[in-house]
C-alpha cells in the first residue's frame, strides 16, 4: 500500500479553474454584477477629491453673485480719531505701511525674513498727496495745509512727472535733511550748500541754474537729491503700461509719436522723428534743430528723494494686483472681508479654530512666505494699499449695511 493511500491523498488547496466558475448555473448572479452603478465611468477618489475641492474654491469666489446693494460712498477711510492734521496723517501712514512679521511659521529663511526687513529699511520717508486726502474729510483743507507747511519749511513737496496722482508726494523737512547728513556721495561743503538753498527757498521745488556750482549739481544728480527732464510738450513715447494707468491725458504726449511716425511716407525726414529727434529726446545728436523748438523746450532741475522711484515701483505694482483681484467677481465689485482674504492669500490666521486644526495635522491655510503679499509686496498691508487706489481713483469704498463695507473698481 502506498504512503498517498494513507494519507488519503494531498491537503494542497487547489484553486477553482475558470471553466468550473462558467459553468455555474446564471440563476444566481451577484449583485455587484447586475447593479446599475456598473454602467458608471469609473474614476480615482484623488481625481474627485481635486474637482470637488476647485469646485467648491469656485464657490468661495462667487459668494456675492449680485450686485451689492450701495448706500453711500465713504467720505473717509480714517478710523484713528486723533487724525486731525496733515502733520499726523503723514506720521501715521509711514507707521502702518507694512503688516507685522508673522512670530511663528513664516513660511521663509532667514535670508528672506533679512531681505524683507532690509527693503523696509531702504524705501524713502515719503507718502503721497492723494493718501493723505483719503483720511481726512476735505480734501481741498489738505491742499492749503500742505501748501501752508511746505511755505513755512515743516515739509518737502516733490512731484515725479508722468506719474499722476501718485508722482505727487511730500516728505517732512527733517527727514530729507538726515537723508541728505547720511548720504555718503555728497561731499560735505555740497551738504551745507543745498542745506543753505532749502532753508532761504522753503517751499520751492525747482533749483535754478546759478543757485548751485555745476560741480555741486552733478554729485546731486547722482545721488539722486536732484532730477533734471524737459519741460514744454513733449515727453518719451516709450511709457510703459504702468505709468499709462496713473498718467494724466495731458502728460501723454510723446514728443516723437509712433502714431505720426507711421503715417510720414518712406526716407523722409518725418518718418525718423522730423528734424532735431534725438536731440529733443534728451540726446546730444548734432541735428539741427528748428528755431521754434530751441524755445519751446528747456532743461529743468527739481528736487527728488533718493529711492523714490524704488517706491513708485513697489506702489504701482501692488495697485495693479489690488484691481486684478476686484476683476474675480462678477461685478467687479467686493465685501472689504472677502477682498482683505484675497489679498492676504488666504493664510493660517490666529483663531483658535485654525490652531486646532495645526494640532491635529490638518491643513489651515498656507504659510505666509508663500503668498504674493510676502514674496512680491514684502507684507503690504491691506488697508495701506486700499487708501492709495482709493486716492488714485482706481477703486471706490461704499455703504452695504448688510455686509460691511464694498469695495467696486471703476
Amino acid at each position: 500500500m502506498s504512503l498517498r493511500s494513507i494519507l488519503g491523498g494531498s491537503s494542497r488547496v487547489r484553486k477553482s479553474s475558470k471553466k468550473s466558475v462558467a459553468k455555474k448555473p446564471a440563476s444566481t448572479p451577484s449583485p455587484s454584477s447586475s447593479s446599475w452603478a456598473d454602467s458608471l465611468p469609473r474614476r480615482k477618489p484623488a481625481a474627485q477629491q481635486r474637482k470637488r475641492s476647485k469646485l467648491e474654491e469656485d464657490d468661495d469666489d462667487d459668494l456675492f453673485d449680485d450686485k451689492l446693494d450701495d448706500y453711500g460712498l465713504v467720505r473717509a477711510l480714517g478710523t484713528d480719531l486723533n487724525l486731525r492734521d496733515t502733520s499726523q496723517a503723514v506720521l501715521y501712514i509711514r507707521s502702518h505701511m507694512f503688516s507685522p512679521m508673522p512670530e511663528q511659521a513664516t513660511g521663509m529663511n532667514s535670508t528672506k525674513i533679512a531681505e524683507v526687513l532690509n527693503y523696509r529699511k531702504r524705501l524713502p520717508p515719503i507718502v503721497t498727496i492723494s493718501h493723505v486726502q483719503t483720511l481726512l474729510l476735505s480734501p481741498s483743507a489738505v491742499e492749503r495745509e500742505i501748501a501752508e507747511l511746505a511755505r513755512a519749511g515743516f515739509l518737502r513737496k516733490v512731484v515725479v512727472a508722468r506719474r499722476g496722482d501718485i508722482g505727487e508726494i511730500v516728505v517732512l523737512s527733517a527727514d530729507f535733511e538726515q537723508m541728505i547728513k547720511d548720504s555718503t556721495s555728497v561731499d560735505e561743503k555740497t551738504k551745507d550748500s543745498l542745506m543753505t538753498f532749502l532753508k532761504e527757498n522753503p517751499g520751492t521745488q525747482t533749483i535754478g541754474r546759478n543757485a548751485l556750482r555745476a560741480s555741486e549739481i552733478e554729485q546731486l544728480i547722482r545721488a539722486g537729491f536732484i532730477t533734471s527732464h524737459l519741460t514744454g510738450v513733449i515727453h518719451h513715447g516709450s511709457m510703459s503700461n504702468t505709468m499709462n494707468l496713473y498718467s494724466r491725458p495731458e502728460d501723454r504726449v510723446t514728443l516723437t509719436s509712433l502714431d505720426i511716425v507711421s503715417k510720414q511716407p518712406t526716407g523722409s525726414l518725418g518718418a525718423v522723428g522730423g528734424d532735431g529727434a534725438l536731440h529733443k529726446a534728451g540726446g546730444s545728436g548734432g541735428g539741427s534743430l528748428s528755431l521754434s523748438g530751441r524755445g519751446t523746450d528747456a532743461t529743468e532741475m527739481k528736487l527728488a528723494v533718493p529711492g523714490n522711484g524704488t517706491f513708485l515701483k513697489l506702489l504701482s505694482s501692488a495697485l495693479e494686483h489690488f484691481v486684478s483681484l476686484l476683476g474675480k467677481s462678477r461685478y467687479r465689485e467686493a465685501p472689504e472681508t472677502v477682498l482683505r482674504d484675497r489679498w492676504d492669500g488666504g493664510i493660517a490666521k490666529e483663531e483658535a479654530r485654525y490652531a486646532a486644526k495645526r494640532s491635529r495635522g490638518e491643513f489651515a491655510g498656507i504659510l505666509p512666505g508663500q503668498t504674493r503679499k510676502w514674496r512680491q509686496f514684502y507684507g503690504l498691508s491691506f488697508d495701506w494699499v486700499l487708501r492709495e487706489a482709493v486716492g488714485s481713483g482706481l477703486v471706490e469704498v461704499f455703504e452695504t449695511r448688510s455686509v460691511g463695507r464694498g469695495i467696486r473698481a471703476l
